[in-house]
């Protein structure tokens, strides 16, 4: 690992999902949507990393991660959510391919929302967020990440989609096939998307089926 971090502040999100403000180590450069490798400082955990995205912008000051739990699962996310300011964590330099490429569709899953927060935040910097459109699909209303700032930049064109319960601004079914076909009024536009495994899976395949072009398809999971 390359860089020792400090956790400024935590705070919770949504009930399962935290947000962390971490130092940011000097000459640190990323690209919206490049995932870091995170580990815990601590004795036992040396050999523990994930990765997680940065959702803060490239000019911040600061790291900014978005962070889900998963209680049933003991690993890092859980000790991280046991763990406040003042925590060292150990990180590694940015990586990844799922960056942003030009106009097009976000298509997210769950946690999967976090490499698209930093991009939508920095096309909404320079005002050009309108261009974009966003398929969000969640559990339930409560599941759903930063769902106002989201609608805030995309307007009409940001979608959630609640897959057990719906509510208030979002409706309910799931993304498939037949749901990309309604809501897509264009094949011929970058897909970006991310998610579980299954997920990706499954939008991808389906964005095969209705005509979209590999070249235009980015995705991680």
């Amino acid at each position: 690992m390359d860089y020792s971090v400090t956790v400024l502040m935590t705070e919770l999100v949504t009930h399962d999902v935290r947000r962390y403000i971490v130092e940011r180590p000097a000459g640190f450069e990323l690209e919206p949507g490049q995932a870091v490798m995170l580990a815990l400082n601590a004795a036992g955990w040396e050999k523990v990393r994930r990765s997680f995205t940065p959702t803060s912008l490239p000019a911040d000051r600061v790291l900014e991660f978005t962070i889900k739990a998963y209680p049933d699962h003991p690993g890092l996310t859980r000790a991280l959510h046991g763990l406040g300011p003042g925590t060292e964590l150990r990180m590694s330099r940015p990586f990844g391919t799922l960056t942003y490429r030009g106009p097009g569709t976000f298509i997210a899953g769950g946690a999967g929302i976090t490499p698209f927060l930093a991009m939508i935040r920095s096309l909404a910097g320079d005002g050009a967020a309108g261009d974009h459109g966003l398929i969000y699909a969640a559990r339930t209303p409560d599941d759903l990440i930063c769902p106002q700032e989201l609608r805030h930049y995309l307007g009409e064109r940001c979608r959630l989609v609640c897959t057990r319960e719906g509510g208030t601004g979002c409706e309910p079914g799931r993304v498939d096939r037949d749901y990309l076909a309604r809501a897509l009024d264009t094949q011929d536009q970058h897909f970006y998307v991310c998610g579980p495994p299954a997920f990706v899976r499954d939008v991808t395949a389906a964005l095969d089926d209705l005509g979209a072009s590999a070249d235009l398809m980015l995705f991680e999971s």
